[in-house]
């Protein structure tokens, strides 16, 4: 990976597992500031509330949890518990900090996930399936953990979506999962600032069958 300031130009352009754990440990301690900040980084919030309107309960898994933007936003909806699963250990032990979190996790998401204990009735990410990190054979790997009937709530950046092929991925898990639900969701507020600060999401609601 470059040894260039981390960035979220530099996080699009990463291109193998060990590149996203080398950002991401150099962005951890500064990731809340430099970038959920000076990005009015809206979505996290955004996707809670989503996963509060369909009636998600926990225990909830947070994928790709980061600094805990996603479980703090949870917490204060007043979901719980709320375990954490993230590929980098250094983001999550950041997150440790906020006491938000039940469980904390360090997982590849592109491979098969080794888990002990239960299974989830949510499972909610927020900003994981984007260009440079985890494509739609992801989902694979996630379902597993879930409880027949949990709530998956999935933002997924709309320019990911279409170049990676998420659309046929939920059309082959027809008979896995319900019918998804669709709409576009803003990623960054109005006080963003910079050329990605109009990038749209795409967030995908489903139930394990």
């Amino acid at each position: 990976m470059s040894d260039k300031k981390p960035s979220l130009e530099l996080a699009y352009s990463l291109k193998s597992v060990q590149d996203n754990r080398e950002l991401y440990a150099a962005w951890a301690e500064d990731y809340d500031q430099e970038f959920a900040s000076e990005m009015d980084y809206i979505l996290p919030g955004r996707v809670a509330q989503i996963f509060l309107d369909v009636a998600g309960k926990g225990p909830v898994l947070d994928v790709g949890a980061g600094t805990g933007l996603v479980g703090h936003a949870l917490a204060k909806l007043g979901l719980q518990p709320i375990d954490a699963m993230d590929l980098s250990r250094a983001m999550l032990d950041v997150a440790s900090k906020k006491g938000i979190y039940r469980n904390l996790f360090a997982a590849d998401i592109t491979k098969p996930i080794e888990m002990v204990g239960e299974t989830y009735q949510g499972i909610i990410s927020s900003g994981t399936f984007t260009r440079g990190h985890v494509g739609p054979g992801g989902i694979d790997y996630l379902l597993p953990l879930a409880q027949k009937g949990a709530y998956f709530v999935l933002a997924i950046n709309k320019i990911h979506w279409a170049e990676k092929g998420f659309s046929e991925k939920f059309e082959a898990l027809v008979g896995s999962i319900s019918k998804p639900v669709m709409c576009d969701i803003e990623i960054y507020g109005k006080n963003s600032k910079g050329g990605h600060s109009r990038d749209i999401g795409i967030v995908v609601i489903f139930q394990k069958l």
